[in-house]
């Protein structure tokens, strides 16, 4: 379960708040002036999401070296190409439904 809370609410229960991460499981968004600052998450949780973001990382330096010889302006052209395909064949197969 994820758990929205104010900056002040929570300095203010951050025991509780720190049980309900490490018990339950859940994680806790913290809110600034109404808007999402921080998350507090069960570090097995954190720890998965470090692994991904270094394997993300290296993936995209893959795919830019892989396509370093490409011009920005061509590969830009063929995403936008690649797109209007999958979305031509999108709108053919809904109205096959």
């Amino acid at each position: 379960m994820i758990t929205e809370t104010s900056a002040v609410n929570f300095r203010q229960n951050l025991g509780e708040m720190l049980n309900q991460v490490q018990y339950r499981h859940d994680s806790v968004v913290i809110n600034k002036d109404g808007k999402p600052v921080a998350a507090l998450v069960d570090a097995r949780l954190f720890e998965r999401i470090r692994r991904m973001q270094g394997r993300f990382d290296a993936l995209c330096q893959r795919i830019e070296a892989g396509f370093a010889e490409v011009p920005e302006v061509d590969g830009l052209a063929e995403i936008d190409a690649v797109i209007a395909i999958e979305r031509t064949q999108m709108r053919s197969s809904a109205k096959k439904r």
